[in-house]
């Protein structure tokens, strides 16, 4: 490692077989933790390299407990978070719009590093049982057509990182890797990356894959369709750039799509985005989200993924995919 390190310091960057192995010598816990620590927060500092990215992907997808779904074509909805922003929970309100829009969902999340609450907490707090049962999991997929994946249950490599992430509270390059790494290797992905930089990384690394994707960036800082200006999508074959209007729904405030101080907020506002009774603003935002998912998947037209998330989520299809699966938990 301090070779690695030395190497970081002096702007060099490292192949994809090093990144590789260095994380795998993380999981086997090789290194301690100032030594992982001060690996961190170099690329807190300097941007980094497809060539890095790809081997931290690779590394955490051999060392990941696969989930096996018999060849289920799935979508995972999923943003790497680090934006600052500190929105409601857009991405997991739309994975159960998909859901309930027919889409069979693998929704990989964690609990929030960098913002007051992620995608664990408020499904944590909703009584979503979190699990690596694989009969639960195809059991929920079956049934409610969703299923969750709770990042620490299937990369326990990481469980010598968790605790330092934790300790330093920013985004760190695991922000980066969150949605490349669903141990259901989903088909279809939507991802929502924080900058233009890794917007165009992702585009590299999802060309590689026989990924069906979608990958957005609000330019105004935001990891999913914010409507607050613009976003720049790339999928398997375009790229654009669109406005609120030109998808048929209005521009939003900043303020309107923010997801309160506490996981308790958080929870509250889901429940009540979820029955249809959200603001226009939050509506729409899911709308845009779900509807860019479920056109994804199912290889139509923004516009008619938009028209399908109106019907899951005001004809109660969502709230009744969401109300299944926390009984499922019980």
């Amino acid at each position: 490692m301090k070779d690695i390190l030395n190497r970081l310091i002096n702007q060099e960057s490292i192949s994809s077989d090093e990144a590789k192995n260095v994380l795998v010598n993380i999981s086997i816990g090789m290194y301690n933790q100032s030594q992982i620590a001060s690996f961190l927060t170099i690329y807190m500092m300097r941007g980094i390299t497809i060539e890095e990215l790809r081997g931290f992907r690779d590394a955490l997808l051999e060392l990941c407990i696969p989930v096996e779904l018999d060849g289920e074509p799935t979508i995972d909805l999923c943003g790497t978070g680090g934006d600052g922003k500190d929105t409601f929970n857009i991405s997991t309100l739309s994975s159960f719009i998909a859901a309930g829009a027919g889409v069979k969902v693998t929704k990989h999340g964690n609990y929030g590093v960098s913002s007051t609450c992620g995608s664990s907490n408020v499904m944590e707090k909703l009584g979503i049982k979190f699990t690596n049962d694989i009969d639960f999991l195809r059991r929920s997929l079956d049934e409610t057509n969703i299923c969750v994946l709770h990042a620490p249950l299937f990369h326990p490599a990481m469980r010598n990182v968790a605790p330092i992430r934790r300790e330093l509270g920013v985004k760190t390059f695991f922000n980066m890797l969150g949605p490349m790494v669903n141990p259901a290797f989903p088909i279809n992905q939507m991802v929502g990356v924080f900058n233009l930089e890794l917007l165009r990384l992702y585009g590299y690394l999802y060309q590689e894959t026989d990924k069906n994707y979608a990958i957005v960036h609000a330019l105004d800082g935001y990891d999913e369709i914010s409507l607050t200006g613009k976003t720049k999508v790339i999928t398997n074959d375009s790229e654009l750039l669109f406005s609120p209007n030109e998808i048929g729904l209005q521009q939003v405030g900043e303020s309107e799509i923010f997801g309160g101080n506490t996981i308790n907020e958080a929870a509250r506002l889901f429940k009540r985005i979820i029955k249809g009774k959200g603001t226009n603003a939050q509506n729409e935002v899911v709308l845009a989200n779900a509807g860019l998912a479920i056109a994804t998947a199912n290889k139509i037209s923004h516009k008619e993924g938009i028209e399908l998330a109106r019907e899951s989520l005001f004809g109660g299809k969502a709230k009744k995919s969401l109300k299944k699966l926390i009984e499922l938990s019980k």
